[in-house]
C-alpha cells in the first residue's frame, strides 16, 4: 500500500520553488491594463499609470489591447490569468461591457478611464473628472457593486445568446442609431453624429409592435418608436433619460417612446431635455412630478421584461449593435460588478 509522503514531499518542493519565484518578484501590487486604442491617449495613459505604480508601490501593470476582433471578452480572460489587483479599462462602454461580462464572477475590480463617444456609466459613477483623475481612482479609489443586466436575444432561426450590459439596452430607434451611425463621424463630432438616423426615423414616424411582460404582471402589447431599458438614466448633455434610474437598486428602468407625429416628439424631447435640469433640486423635481403625464412616454420599473415582436427589431446593448431579434429577455443580477470610484471626501 503506497503512503502519502512522496505526494507531501513533492508539494513541499512545489511550494518551495513558487516561493522562490514570489521572492524575485518586486513587491506590490498589480494591475491589467485592457486599452482601446481608438481614441485613447495612450501616451498620457501610460505615463498617469506609471506614476501611480511608483507612488503607490505597485508592480508595473500588465498591458493589453483590443482588436477589431475581439472588443474586451478576450483581453479580459487574459487579464485574469494575471491574478490582477484591478483590471483598468481604458475605452468606451462598449468595452467596459465586453470586459464586465469575463470579470464580474471573479470578484475582481473594474476600474474605469472613460475614452470613449458616450462614457455613460462613467458619468453615472462620477468618473469624468479627467483621464489622471481616473487612473488615480483605479490603484486608491474605493469599491463599490453595482447592478449587472443580462439580455437573452432570440433571432429568427429560435438560435439564442445571452449578454451583459451596465448602462442601457435598446430596441427600435435607439437601436438604428447605434447601427445606421456612420463610426468615422461619431468619433469626429461625437452625439451629433446621430441626428441623421433620429431624423429619419422621425419624418418616417417608424414604429413597430411589441408584446411584453414586467416581471409576473400580465403582457401587454403597444406600437412604439423605441424602448429603451436602463441601469443609468444619464445621458450626455444632461439630458435625464430614466429619471429613478440608479446602478445599484435591483430595479431596471424602462421607458416607452411612442409619440405620433413631430409636435409630440417636440413634447417628448423638451420634456426630457427640461427633465435633467429640473431633477438637480428638489424644488424642480416637485415641478416634475405635478407636470402633466404625456402619453406618448411611459416609464416602467422591474426586475425582468420579456418582449417579442411581430417582426425582427434591431438591438443595442451599452451602444453596440447586436443585430434584429424576434425576442429579448432581460433580467438583472444585483450588485455583480465590483467598480472602483473615487474616495469619499473626508469630513473635518
Amino acid at each position: 500500500m503506497t503512503t502519502g509522503i512522496p505526494m507531501v514531499r513533492a508539494a513541499s518542493d512545489q511550494m518551495t520553488e513558487a516561493g522562490r519565484r514570489t521572492a524575485r518578484l518586486p513587491a506590490g501590487k498589480q494591475a491589467v491594463v485592457i486599452l482601446n486604442p481608438v481614441n485613447a491617449d495612450v501616451a498620457l495613459l501610460r505615463s498617469a499609470v506609471a506614476l501611480a505604480e511608483e507612488q503607490n508601490g505597485w508592480q508595473p501593470c500588465v498591458w493589453l489591447e483590443t482588436t477589431a476582433d475581439d472588443p474586451g471578452q478576450l483581453a479580459a480572460r487574459t487579464a485574469l490569468r494575471h491574478e490582477p489587483a484591478v483590471v483598468i479599462v481604458a475605452g468606451g462602454d462598449g468595452t467596459i461591457r465586453a470586459v464586465a461580462e469575463e470579470v464580474l464572477s471573479s470578484g475582481i475590480p473594474l476600474a474605469i478611464v472613460p475614452t470613449g463617444t458616450g462614457n455613460l456609466l462613467a458619468r453615472n459613477l462620477g468618473l469624468m473628472a479627467g483621464l489622471e483623475a481616473s487612473v488615480h481612482t483605479a490603484f486608491i479609489g474605493s469599491n463599490r457593486a453595482i447592478d449587472v443586466g443580462f439580455a437573452e436575444l432570440e433571432r429568427e432561426d429560435t438560435s439564442t445568446t445571452t449578454h451583459a450590459f451596465l448602462v442601457m439596452t435598446g430596441i427600435g430607434l435607439d437601436a438604428s442609431m447605434a447601427s445606421d451611425t456612420n463610426s468615422t463621424l461619431k468619433r469626429r463630432i461625437g452625439w451629433l453624429a446621430y441626428t441623421g438616423p433620429i431624423g429619419r426615423s422621425v419624418l418616417g414616424n417608424k414604429r413597430f409592435s411589441m408584446h411584453y411582460r414586467v416581471d409576473d404582471a400580465r403582457e401587454r402589447s403597444i406600437r412604439a418608436h423605441t424602448v429603451i431599458v436602463g441601469n443609468c438614466g444619464t445621458l450626455t448633455a444632461g439630458v435625464l433619460l430614466l429619471p429613478d434610474a440608479a446602478v445599484d437598486d435591483g430595479l431596471l428602468d424602462v421607458i416607452l417612446l411612442r409619440p405620433k407625429g413631430f409636435w409630440q416628439w417636440l413634447r417628448v424631447g423638451s420634456r426630457l431635455t427640461t427633465g435633467g435640469l429640473l431633477h438637480r433640486t428638489r424644488r424642480g423635481r416637485m415641478i416634475l412630478q405635478a407636470a402633466p403625464r404625456l402619453r406618448a412616454l411611459e416609464y416602467v420599473q422591474a426586475q425582468r421584461l420579456a418582449a417579442r415582436f411581430d417582426s425582427p427589431q434591431s438591438i443595442q446593448l451599452d451602444g453596440d449593435s447586436f443585430g434584429p431579434i424576434t425576442a429579448a429577455r432581460l433580467t438583472l443580477h444585483t450588485q455583480a460588478l465590483t467598480v472602483r470610484v473615487p474616495q469619499p471626501a473626508s469630513s473635518t
